[in-house]
């Protein structure tokens, strides 16, 4: 990887924390940002999620969700986020664990069941 992506990658890293610190997840940050590669995810700081930051034009969707899967560790939620320029960043995950992660969420809103 040349510095020019590496760079790319920093910011977006550095991107990503900053909007989910917008979102209430006040301790985001750069998984790598103190201590070099250390197996962290890319942004650290959201609760039972592996975050695995991709800021490029063309994403190869599973091979980066093959990464943050293995990346993971037990009890982690495996994540991609990415943004490509001038869009909005998304989040990918595999369907059974969008489903734990909603059905955490429906519970605390206490909605009906008919959801």
């Amino acid at each position: 990887m040349g510095k020019s992506s590496r760079n790319k990658g920093k910011r977006g890293e550095i991107e990503l924390a900053k909007a989910l610190r917008g979102l209430g997840y006040a301790v985001a940050r750069r998984g790598q940002q103190y201590c070099g590669a250390n197996g962290d995810a890319d942004v650290v700081g959201v609760p039972g999620m592996h975050i695995e930051c991709k800021r490029v034009e063309a994403l190869h969707l599973y091979d980066a969700l093959a990464q943050a899967i293995g990346d993971a560790k037990d009890g982690e939620l495996p994540v991609v986020m990415h943004r490509r320029n001038n869009c909005e960043w998304v989040a990918i995950m595999r369907l059974e664990d969008w489903g734990e992660a909603t059905r955490e969420y429906i519970a605390g809103r206490n909605w009906n069941e008919s959801l």
